[in-house]
């Protein structure tokens, strides 16, 4: 008696062949833009930067970013969405940086809007070139952020971690911020209530 054969079946929906395409896409965008850091972090190299953009997140950036301030002494300091204006600027003036060279904005509600809240305030006061800080397992997904969203208004960056004991960031969090980015400078939106839900 001959066994009869199951129809071969289509080896995957519709749907999941695009969610497969994107996903392809954008892993492939984050990857060109990593490659690209090579190039435009020693291009950034030449600059001198104008200015000290904090990330803010973890104490410990703020604390790294007053002494950095203090062996600048010339450079502005803008600390985005970071510990609550009373001790940092009590941490800054520790420090022995004056006010004056202190700017807290508490604009931004994630990364990407570290990134967006800032990048046309600083294109606007003629700043083309910044040193961010932010903390080591952080750094990947700033990096990526700050090539598209302060990439898009000319202004490059030279990276200044802050050491820490922590593992870097899963690369679906880089994947999902950098598409975000781009959204960014296409739309003007940043999709932050989206990613809010998909956290």
């Amino acid at each position: 008696m001959r066994s009869r054969r199951a129809a071969p079946r289509k080896s995957c929906s519709l749907g999941l062949k695009i969610v497969r395409f994107l996903w392809r896409a954008t892993s492939g965008l984050v990857l060109l833009l990593l490659f690209g850091f090579g190039y435009r972090q020693v291009e950034g190299l030449w600059q001198r930067p104008q200015a000290v953009l904090v990330l803010g997140g973890a104490a410990e950036r703020e604390k790294f970013a007053a002494e950095f301030a203090r062996q600048h002494p010339q450079l502005p300091v803008w600390v985005s969405s970071g510990s609550n204006p009373e001790y940092a600027e009590w941490l800054f003036n520790t420090a022995g940086i004056s006010p004056d060279r202190l700017h807290l904005d508490y604009r931004a509600v994630d990364t990407v809007t570290n990134f967006t809240s800032l990048a046309d305030y600083f294109k606007a006061r003629d700043i083309h070139s910044v040193y961010l800080i932010t903390s080591d397992y952080h750094m990947r997904r700033a990096q990526v952020i700050g090539e598209i969203v302060l990439g898009s208004r000319g202004i490059d960056f030279q990276a200044i971690s802050v050491p820490s004991d922590q593992s870097p960031e899963p690369l679906n969090k880089v994947v999902r911020d950098a598409a975000r980015s781009v959204l960014w400078v296409m739309t003007g939106q940043t999709g932050s209530h989206l990613a809010q839900r998909f956290r």
